[in-house]
């Protein structure tokens, strides 16, 4: 896939979810009669806009975030002002944007399952999707699209057993031929290698010198069998977030490995594409929720940091924190964002420049 495409990918991904953010803002400020003065996708400089009522709609060139501006976010005394509203007004529109992009993968990966694509088929084999030059799989005969059905008369129909047959032959009878049985075109075929030992192994190869994939074929599902499956996806999305944050706690995945900014989700994107849509969905769901959750963490300049303004507000009976201090908070906290995401960069730079990826 070339790169212009997997950034074309990459920003529709992103700028999808970012409008879920942004309408959940919106959409409960307008309900909270909170005046809007601007829905915007992107940063500026406008590309297009428009007004209806009192609100301007825009399009603008960076494609990198959007914003829902609202009068009087930290000033109660303007016209139709956020800050004017009640603590529990106010926590809800600024909670909004992040609930809405939790909630989003609730439409989005039962939808998934409804779209005809390609998809694994369960117990259907394993397929051949590349052949390492001059490895035995190509001076064996061995061709992409072919479906390998055993390995010495042994049954295979996952990677697992695939290795483990493979591992088995080179324990068992090491320098000596296997046969596959392979399934190319509704013909059976035969061929005979000899798998590499780990030392004879080029890096990044196996010892037989295949990529792999499972068999799939175009299918779509009802929606009282899409609508479980997706629910289904959305929990386990929770279950591997949790493991992902306990095992960063634990020390036992670097903190480098664990953290990515825009131009790693750019190269995670490209690598997950090149899967298929339902992968590519699945990750736009995972982006969705992650993007939530840092949203609402406690920092200045994000919306879980104004949250933590406006609960001290109500634990303080209204007593309200200037809005001028405020404003300067945001900025700093904001100013140091900017700062983590130019080293969070440099990070995804380097896996660049080193040609490390996020799918081993």
């Amino acid at each position: 896939m070339s790169i212009f495409i997997s950034i074309l990918i990459f920003l529709a991904i992103l700028m999808v979810v970012i409008l879920v953010h942004e309408l959940g803002h919106f959409i409960t400020a307008k309900r909270s009669k909170v005046k809007v003065e601007e829905l915007g996708l992107g940063f500026p400089p406008r590309l297009l806009s428009f007004k209806r009522g009192e609100t301007i709609y825009s399009l603008n060139l960076i494609p990198l975030g959007g914003f829902c501006r609202m009068a009087g976010e930290e000033d109660p005394d303007v016209p139709g002002s956020l800050a004017g509203k009640s603590v529990k007004t106010r926590l809800l529109v600024l909670s909004a944007g992040s609930l809405f992009m939790l909630l989003f993968p609730l439409l989005l990966l039962p939808l998934a399952y409804m779209i005809p694509m390609a998809r694994p088929v369960e117990d259907g084999g394993v397929r051949v999707e590349s052949v390492a030059e001059s490895s035995p799989a190509e001076l064996a005969g061995i061709e992409t699209g072919d479906i390998i059905m055993s390995i010495d008369g042994q049954e295979v129909k996952t990677f697992d057993d695939i290795q483990n047959e493979i591992d088995r032959a080179l324990d068992t009878k090491p320098g000596e031929e296997v046969t596959l049985l392979l399934l190319r075109d509704d013909d059976l075929l035969e061929k005979t290698l000899i798998p590499r030992t780990k030392e004879e192994t080029p890096e990044g190869e196996g010892p037989i010198g295949i990529g792999m994939g499972p068999v799939r074929e175009t299918s779509a599902y009802p929606p009282w069998e899409a609508i479980p499956k997706g629910l289904g996806d959305y929990g386990r999305l929770w279950v591997a977030a949790k493991d992902a944050l306990a095992s960063l706690i634990a020390g036992e995945v670097p903190l480098k490995d664990a953290v990515a900014g825009p131009i790693g989700i750019a190269q995670m994107t490209s690598e997950v594409a090149a899967l298929g849509a339902e992968p590519l969905i699945r990750l736009a769901a995972l982006i969705s929720v992650s993007l939530a959750i840092v949203n609402l963490l406690p920092i200045p300049g994000l919306d879980g940091g104004r949250i933590v303004f406006v609960a001290i507000e109500g634990i303080r009976r209204g007593k309200r924190i200037s809005a001028k201090k405020e404003g300067l908070i945001h900025l700093i906290g904001f100013a140091l964002l900017l700062m983590l995401i130019v080293l969070v960069s440099y990070n995804d730079v380097m896996r660049l420049i080193k040609g490390e990826g996020f799918i081993q």
